[in-house]
């Protein structure tokens, strides 16, 4: 399995089939088709250094794949991206590619400089790769969450994570409610 960073030129059809296929195996079809057209408009619409896309490819094939996407506070210079979505194909998951890919997402983000690295899902899948929870008071999230107890973070520098100020701006396609 080989762990790539880059938008995939040529192959965004193959990425949005990923997280289409994935999400409509885990939650349904129309949640399949929400996120795969997310993915989409990531994809086609978000600026390149407010985006990195992250994947594992086996055989020539597309099976794992993460986006990252800038997260603005309104009062903090630090650099924060949020982790959202990931995906692993249905039947490539339980082999720890998931695990891997968000560890290479992490370094990719540390590389480049990012400060902090948010995302929103299942605390204990993330915890395995340094997230723990944290408050709508600490880091303000763009929308009301639905499960605020799937708000998390990790400090990608030697400080520690101390509030984030402000209020916070997502990248356009995820400016919707329904995502959060």
């Amino acid at each position: 399995m080989d762990l790539l960073t880059g938008a995939h030129p040529g192959r965004e059809a193959e990425v949005i089939d990923l997280f289409t296929a994935t999400f409509t195996a885990s939650a349904g079809e129309e949640e399949g088709a929400l996120i795969g057209e997310l993915v989409r408009n990531l994809l086609d619409g978000t600026a390149a250094q407010d985006l990195f896309v992250l994947s594992a490819e086996e055989d020539g094939r597309v099976i794992g794949g993460v986006l990252c996407t800038r997260l603005t506070f309104e009062q903090d210079e630090r650099r924060v991206f949020v982790l959202a979505p990931v995906a692993v194909a249905p039947d490539r998951q339980g082999r720890g590619i998931g695990q891997r890919l968000l560890s290479h997402a992490l370094a990719a983000l540390r590389s480049a400089g990012v400060d902090i690295a948010m995302t929103y899902g299942d605390p204990s899948y993330y915890a395995k790769v340094g997230f723990t929870p944290i408050s709508e008071a600490h880091a303000a999230a763009p929308f009301a969450l639905s499960q605020p107890e799937g708000w998390l973070a990790q400090s990608l520098t030697q400080r520690p994570m101390t509030p984030l100020q402000g209020p916070s701006r997502c990248v356009e396609a995820l400016n919707d409610p329904v995502f959060w």
